[in-house]
């Protein structure tokens, strides 16, 4: 480690908060003002510990016999030989010390897209999310046409989008440096188009092919869509994090997947979202052929076989047990 020395202060997560350089050994850390490096810190010493040079020249952090001392992986110690990765805690403030000579990694490849945050982004997501709330409004609309029926929905839902896209934004400024609120608007306008398109996708074509399990499962559907929402999100506000983001986002589908599959098998006996399709369309859309009355009784006499031979056991298991 060779001079000049930086003594970074750093955040819960790791990230740089604050570089400090001092020219050469010995650095004094304390909360007095004749320390080198002063900490505001009420946990620290006035005089806490002193990073001086060792016998064979590596860079030793010393306790000056303090009541918190000084802690590395969880353990107080009264002296410590530094390197370039080694974090250390002084009261409740986090530091490392690097010298000039540390390697640093070459840069990333920017991904962030920067053309796709500001307000032209922002501007199509709120029209996206107006465009979901008006068109769900307008598939579950049975009554004559009034105004103020779709003007709440489309306050309400560009709201719920402003509040959700806000909290997103001051988390990206919080921990990324920039809001890029308009991204965020774009993603959460894109994950309502992908549900409502999905909603109205999957419905034509399982009522055109007979395709019961494109409705009976769409809440999974869903899930996986606000799952990819998320993902987007984050890495939005952390970019090279990406390969954590989407393993915790697979985990949070999988799990939402599972008790949604619980609740239904609870609620109804049946691990579908539905007990049959509720999707309604003019005949003139379907492509599988239609069956004919026979077979439709054919099949309730099956059903009613079946039923009929699983009273018989129960009433028979019931009388068992009486006796």
């Amino acid at each position: 480690m060779k001079a000049p020395y930086f003594i970074e202060t750093l955040a819960r997560n790791g990230d740089v908060l604050h570089r400090h350089q001092v020219d050469a050994l010995p650095i004094r850390f304390g909360r007095g003002y004749d320390n080198d490096f002063i900490l505001d810190d009420a946990f620290a010493a006035p005089r806490h510990a002193v990073l001086e040079a060792g016998d064979e020249g590596q860079a030793v952090l010393r306790d000056l016999g303090t009541r918190n001392g000084v802690v590395h992986l969880g353990k107080r110690k009264d002296s410590l030989v530094l390197t370039g990765d080694t974090v250390i805690r002084i009261g409740h403030t986090t530091l490392r010390v690097r010298g000039a000579d540390f390697p640093v990694g070459a840069e990333m490849v920017d991904r962030t897209m920067h053309g796709w945050e500001g307000g032209i982004p922002g501007v199509v997501g709120l029209l996206l999310t107006g465009a979901f709330a008006l068109v769900t409004t307008r598939l579950s609309d049975t009554q004559a046409f009034q105004l103020i029926r779709y003007l709440l929905p489309l306050a309400y839902g560009i709201g719920i989008g402003l509040v959700w896209s806000g909290a997103w934004a001051f988390a990206n400024r919080l921990f990324g440096r920039h809001a890029r609120l308009g991204r965020h608007l774009f993603i959460f306008g894109c994950g309502l188009t992908a549900v409502l398109a999905y909603k109205l996708g999957a419905s034509a074509i399982a009522y055109a092919f007979s395709l019961e399990a494109l409705t009976a499962y769409s809440a999974h559907v869903a899930i996986v869509i606000v799952a990819g929402v998320i993902f987007f999100h984050l890495v939005t506000v952390k970019p090279h994090q990406s390969r954590r983001f989407a393993l915790a986002c697979l985990i949070m589908a999988l799990v939402g997947s599972g008790l949604t599959l619980i609740s239904n098998q609870l609620r109804t006996g049946r691990v579908a979202d539905e007990l049959f399709m509720s999707v309604l369309m003019p005949p003139s859309t379907r492509v599988s052929r239609d069956h004919s009355v026979d077979e439709f009784m054919s099949d309730v006499a099956t059903m009613k076989a079946r039923l009929d031979a699983e009273r018989g056991k129960k009433i028979k298991g019931d009388g068992g047990d009486d006796d």
